[in-house]
């Protein structure tokens, strides 16, 4: 898998070196782009969502055909908090996809999933008229009576003696310090965050993704552990390392 991978990438480098970048549109037609209009798209992007933004990249690796200034386009820190494979099973014990009725038509397709036996039920709505008796109050209610200030001892510093002091112990007086340390807990939530880049693909004439991953600690995820955040329909083939 990995050798065919690296031939491949040997032969699209190959051809990419001995073709020019597209220069008529076809998007219509084919589904691909020239770079003028991958450079259109993403100030399109840029200017709607402003976590993108057009990076220049290292200076060897820039593409004549891209302005230098926009090379590829980056989102930092997307946060990914449940793989893919816990979010599948949710997605299948709710229902999965349910196609909803629209006055004959063709209606809309429900991707998020609910339950198939509860969809028609009515939702209940909790009564005014008990919200409002449960918010008054008690008719026993007895404010309490405030005590006497007269009867509390308070005591004078003047009748205090020196024999009745008691020097402060320097040891005693230093704070106390605590050292954190991250309890051995499973049900921790682990949250992980991706940085999204979008580069032009001149071989297949299209925007290409890239996935860079990070644990909590902010260390780089491996590529196997990646895959565990792709659905497994598109893991190792719209998806691979």
């Amino acid at each position: 898998m990995v050798l065919s991978q690296r031939l491949h990438e040997a032969f699209k480098g190959a051809v990419e070196r001995m073709t020019s970048p597209r220069t008529v549109s076809a998007f219509k037609e084919k589904g691909v782009l020239t770079p003028d209009e991958f450079v259109q798209a993403g100030d399109n992007l840029v200017s709607k969502c402003p976590t993108w933004s057009w990076e220049m990249g290292d200076p060897n690796k820039r593409k004549s055909y891209l302005p230098a200034e926009k090379q590829f386009l980056i989102t930092r820190n997307v946060p990914c908090l449940r793989r893919a494979c816990s979010i599948e099973e949710d997605y299948k014990a709710a229902g999965g996809e349910v196609l909803l009725d629209n006055d004959g038509d063709e209606g809309w397709l429900a991707t998020h999933g609910f339950d198939r036996e509860s969809k028609d039920e009515d939702e209940v709505v909790p009564s005014m008229d008990a919200q409002e008796s449960s918010a008054r109050p008690s008719r026993n209610f007895r404010p309490l009576v405030p005590q006497d200030d007269e009867d509390d001892d308070v005591l004078d510093m003047d009748d205090v003696g020196d024999d009745n002091l008691v020097e402060a112990n320097d040891s005693l007086s230093q704070p106390d310090y605590l050292l954190a340390v991250e309890p051995e807990d499973d049900h921790i939530l682990k949250t992980r965050t991706y940085d999204i880049s979008i580069t032009y693909d001149k071989y297949y004439q299209t925007p290409r993704l890239w996935l860079t991953g990070y644990g909590e600690t902010r260390h780089l995820l491996q590529p196997e552990l990646v895959l565990e955040d792709v659905s497994q329909d598109h893991a190792h083939k719209t998806v691979c390392l």
